[in-house]
């Protein structure tokens, strides 16, 4: 799947991520969009999972009825992420179109 990370999301992830194609909202100069324009521009270009921090995204858009599945990471740490990588991932690769999923990271 093509799996999209947020400004935020910790990069390192992303080598976990290996049944993924994994891309930053960076790489894609995609760093100024506002919350419900990135969602719609993801959708466009076909990724298939948005990976974020931003706990208020439910609250701030309507995200029934999209395509994309959305992952908010609730923590943003790493080092304490990197302990739980697997959980994260295996929640990560679960998803399915239009999922959300609030993954606690202890």
């Amino acid at each position: 799947m093509r799996v999209l990370f947020d400004q935020g999301t910790p990069v390192p992830l992303r080598a976990s991520l290996t049944n993924h194609i994994v891309t930053t909202v960076f790489e894609l100069g995609w760093s100024r969009l506002q919350n419900g324009e990135l969602l719609r521009q993801a959708e466009l270009a076909g990724y298939e999972i948005f990976v974020t921090t931003d706990q208020n995204l439910r609250y701030q858009q309507n995200i029934a009825g999209r395509n994309l599945a959305i992952a908010v990471l609730m923590a943003a740490s790493w080092p304490r992420m990197e302990r739980h990588v697997q959980q994260v991932v295996a929640q990560i690769d679960a998803l399915t179109s239009g999922s959300y999923v609030e993954i606690l990271v202890p």
